[in-house]
């Protein structure tokens, strides 16, 4: 059969690998190299001018291997992995997360233009928007799930900044409140603000999700950037970020890549492409975890609400968003327990099973503290509206039995 019939989950295996190349070994070597010898001088000219932009590779041209900054057989088979998963053209693996969103936020924002991004994003996210950009002239515009089309259109209006807007950024399902944006309707913004002499890119982040349970790409994205820290790696032993999409952006960001050397090492690379074997395994008990631990909470008399999408309600908004952009509920569950920080607090240091730690998406069961960690850095006017208050607690549910879990979180409540 040919490999194109096969699922994603099944070309984890073997895609992109050709184990004749590496003295038939099942599995793709860790190429731990700085540089490649080039079979000739000409061939090593046509892997620079296809590396460094100065023509197209011809159809059915291998790409060359030239210097592990700018590509390496571990990172390429990754990237063609993952590619799989969001149907993406290319893809480009970062050292971390915030290497990979800072890195599409430079290639496409220059001083005097505007970013328009959703609200919350991760407290990282939202110190690079409004802390390091505006140092290099660009301004931040953030948005809600609340507002619709014309709100945004006309509050980018009021600010005097329908020109400026070069880049709209999402963070879907939103961190850590689990809102939802419409992606279709981000595009429309963004077409909207676009002329012919100005294109406006849309770049979601779709770390919440995984390659998994949404895919932004068939939703109007035209870059998909990752915390492969997250589910991706889902282990807790590696820090990785990717970005995935159209050819002609993703040409932009890799060259930046090349030349910020940014890109991770084919030891991670190596780690990644063993976790994607088991991503799907993964993902899928953590979901079908997530969903008892948000019903017991929800149930249980010391928390006031629940923040998880399997808990819309049919016919609202965010539960409309819900059935058209993703696939599953995910395993993000956040809550907001009666009290405040010193409730919040008391329930985190009673935890035995579930780690009291930042970060998401791997094979434990991690729990922090939003307003005073991972989002200690948004503004207090920004965290009071988004509802990222001392008594939200959020937790990152992992593959553990699921009995095993709940026996944890009822524990810990008993005592705040």
């Amino acid at each position: 059969m040919n490999s194109r019939y096969f699922h994603p989950e099944s070309l984890m295996m073997s895609h992109g690998y050709k184990p004749a190349l590496s003295e038939g070994a099942i599995k793709c070597p860790i190429f731990q190299t700085s540089t490649f010898v080039f079979n000739s001088a000409e061939e090593g000219k046509a892997f620079f001018e296809v590396a460094y932009g100065q023509r197209e590779k011809q159809p059915n041209e291998e790409l060359g291997l030239i210097y592990s900054r700018l590509n390496n057989p571990d990172l390429q088979i990754l990237e063609e992995r993952l590619c799989l998963w969001d149907e993406a053209d290319e893809c480009a693996v970062f050292e971390s997360g915030m290497s990979a969103i800072s890195t599409v936020m430079l290639e496409f924002l220059r001083p005097g233009d505007v970013i328009l991004y959703s609200k919350p994003v991760y407290g990282g996210t939202d110190h690079f928007v409004n802390k390091v950009l505006p140092q290099y002239g660009i301004k931040g515009i953030g948005f809600t799930s609340l507002q619709s089309e014309s709100d945004i259109l006309e509050m980018i209006d009021a600010y005097g900044a329908k020109d400026k807007v070069k880049l709209v950024y999402v963070e879907t399902p939103a961190n850590p409140t689990n809102a939802l944006f419409d992606l279709e309707l981000c595009r429309k913004v963004a077409d909207k603000l676009a002329t012919e002499e100005k294109e406006v890119v849309v770049c979601v982040d779709n770390t919440y999700m995984g390659p998994l349970w949404q895919h932004p790409l068939k939703h109007g994205a035209d870059l998909v950037v990752y915390s492969a820290t997250k589910y991706i790696g889902g282990h807790s032993d590696l820090i990785a970020g990717a970005v995935l999409g159209k050819q002609k952006y993703m040409q932009r960001v890799r060259t930046l890549r090349t030349f910020l050397g940014n890109m991770a090492g084919p030891w991670t690379g190596w780690l990644l492409m063993r976790s994607l074997e088991t991503l799907k395994v993964r993902m899928q008990q953590q979901a079908e975890n997530a969903v008892k631990v948000a019903d017991f909470l929800a149930d249980h008399p010391k928390v006031e609400k629940v923040y998880y999408l399997g808990h819309l309600k049919e016919g609202t908004e965010q539960y409309q968003i819900f059935k058209k952009q993703l696939s599953c509920a995910g395993a993000m569950v956040s809550f907001d327990v009666k009290g405040g920080e010193q409730e919040a607090f008391k329930f985190l240091n009673s935890l035995k099973l579930i780690k009291l730690a930042v970060s998401l998406g791997s094979t434990e069961s991690l729990a922090e503290h939003p307003a005073t960690m991972t989002h200690s850095d948004v503004s207090i006017e920004d965290k009071q509206a988004m509802g990222i208050s001392a008594k939200l607690v959020r937790l990152s549910i992992g593959v553990e039995h699921h009995a095993d879990i709940i026996w944890d979180i009822e524990q810990a409540l008993e005592r705040c």
